[in-house]
């Protein structure tokens, strides 16, 4: 984590006052939670709509806080105090640690995509601490403020940092790439997400690319190489970077030769060694996430024989084709975290496939932020369902309804159930596990469906 003087820190955020008396107050770390000040840390209260940090100040201080910033336009900053006073304490965030990133000797990955970004953020970091101390994103710390403070939670002696950049819109990710400067950056995919603010999967595929800006001149961008829209984007491309691609097609410079899928993961070879690996991740298409984390610690000169410890040692973020199991002995694929019709849809073909089941459930909620064209979006993922790979569908939410419509010309009436109350989709399901049942739980994150699995799991 940082560690400066309140004089640096003072110099690199451009004070407004005169820090003078607190020159040499040592600070070490950052929080913006009052609630979990550790002494020395800096202090940076943001105002909002409810509640104005401001106030927590003083009681900072008071539980161990080297200094706090303070957004001039507040009246009243304590006096007496090491406050560091700025224009804006986000915009005073975001330049403390774009000088902190400048004094680091640190590579950074810096990873985008549509869908699967934290999971290859995860299997590159486990990938690079082979050979090198890695730090990388927690949570979803991936945002104008969250990435400004995993920056400041750098260590001085951290070889490597993997950090993941999300969006919401155009402008988003070149910001987040021109503080991080990465010497490499990743792009998983484009899918559908973020339809509602940008309007087209071309839209999307632009704000992606936005990552380039921040790229050190000749660093590597990996691609998925089976996406036209990044392909035909990156091949207009005038900027100085090395080009490497993933995918499943032999056009790529890494693909897999075989692929077999294991009860809790995959094993599969690739065409550029003659190892074979394990990955202990459900789903094939995690496999292009690994290839894709493959080719960074290549760059980074780890031999691709060297990498089956770190695919055996991965260590995902929650809820992301997380296999646990509940109460009546049913084995439950929490994939809650986020949910869009690309990632549903291999998340239905890894349903389909896994061997053992006499009874395959899929528990689908809402995918929100998909644009004009969201109710659609819904009726082909229920059209699109095998019924003679999954016996019972069960949705949540007013989109949910668009799914169990469709499916039912697939699946049948009897074999659809479709819910608006959380707690009787439980109530109803939990009539039907037993050892014998995976299920499958999967929606976009403001549908908090892993209540459902944790549900589940208490009985």
């Amino acid at each position: 984590m940082i560690k400066r003087s309140l004089k640096q820190i003072a110099e690199m955020v451009s004070a407004q006052n005169d820090c003078t008396p607190f020159s040499d107050v040592q600070i070490s770390g950052v929080t913006i939670d009052s609630r979990k000040i550790k002494p020395g840390n800096l202090f940076v209260p943001f105002k909002g709509e409810h509640v104005d940090g401001h106030k927590y100040v003083e009681e900072a201080i008071k539980k161990g806080a080297a200094a706090a910033f303070w957004q001039q336009d507040i009246p009243n900053p304590p006096s007496n105090l090491p406050i560091i006073m700025v224009d804006d304490c986000l915009q005073a965030l975001q330049e403390l640690a774009r000088h902190y990133r400048q004094q680091l000797d640190v590579k950074v990955v810096g990873i985008t995509g549509s869908n699967g970004k934290t999971t290859t953020k995860d299997m590159t970091a486990s990938l690079l601490s082979l050979k090198y101390k890695v730090q990388k994103t927690e949570g979803n710390y991936n945002n104008h403020l969250g990435l400004p403070l995993t920056v400041l939670g750098l260590s001085e002696d951290t070889d490597v940092a993997v950090l993941e950049m999300g969006m919401s819109g155009r402008g988003e990710i070149e910001f987040l790439t021109k503080l991080a400067c990465p010497d490499a950056v990743v792009i998983t995919n484009i899918g559908e997400s973020h339809l509602l603010d940008l309007g087209s999967r071309e839209a999307i595929a632009e704000a992606k690319l936005e990552i380039l800006q921040g790229l050190k001149p000749g660093g590597l961008a990996v691609l998925h190489g089976d996406e036209p829209l990044l392909m035909e984007r990156i091949n207009q491309y005038k900027g100085n970077i090395e080009l490497q691609t993933f995918g499943r097609t032999d056009k790529n410079n890494l693909y897999p030769i075989e692929i077999i899928q294991l009860d809790q993961g995959n094993r599969f070879k690739i065409n550029t060694s003659s190892e074979t690996f394990e990955l202990p991740v459900l789903g094939t298409h995690n496999i292009l996430n690994a290839l894709a984390s493959m080719l960074i610690a290549h760059y980074f000169s780890i031999p691709y024989e060297d990498m089956s410890e770190g695919l055996l040692g991965i260590k995902l973020t929650n809820m992301r084709m997380e296999l646990v199991e509940g109460s009546h002995g049913e084995r439950i694929i929490n994939d809650a975290y986020n949910a869009s019709p690309t990632s549903v849809m291999a998340a239905v073909e890894l349903v389909s496939n896994l061997q053992g089941y006499k009874q395959k459930i899929l528990v689908l909620g809402d995918m929100l932020e998909l644009g004009p064209e969201e109710e659609q979006y819904h009726v082909k993922v229920g059209a699109g369902l095998n019924s003679e790979h999954i016996d019972l569908l069960f949705t949540y939410g007013k989109l949910g309804t668009h799914i169990a419509n469709a499916a039912k010309q697939v699946l049948g009436e009897t074999r659809v159930f479709s819910f608006l109350d959380k707690n009787e989709l439980i109530q109803k399901l939990e009539q039907f596990v037993n050892e014998d049942t995976l299920v499958l739980v999967k929606a976009s994150r403001g549908m908090k469906l892993e209540d459902v699995v944790k549900a589940l799991q208490r009985g």
